[in-house]
């Protein structure tokens, strides 16, 4: 991944899938932001209009105002988004 990259994990409190992402994300040494959607909406919104899902864990993996957005569930698709960037 390329240095100027970013990413972003929606996630929201007592989340295993979240909580799975962060620990992948953290043993490769990756790091990254978190916007939590607990008892945030508003952001559940943001996600809808952006990507048509409510759930999370969302990934947005990217730079600028170019991201791509992992909203499937399970490692595997963090893993070939990770390594398309």
């Amino acid at each position: 991944m390329a240095n100027d990259q970013s990413i972003v994990v929606w996630a929201k409190q007592g989340c295993s899938y979240c909580n799975e992402v962060k620990t992948y994300l953290e043993g490769k040494g990756l790091a990254y932001q978190t916007i939590d959607v607990t008892e945030n909406d508003d952001r559940r919104d943001i996600l809808e209009a952006k990507y048509g899902v409510r759930h999370v864990p969302v990934v947005e993996i990217g730079q600028g105002n170019v991201y791509e957005a992992v909203t499937e569930v399970g490692i595997e698709h963090l893993e070939k988004a990770l390594a398309k960037s």
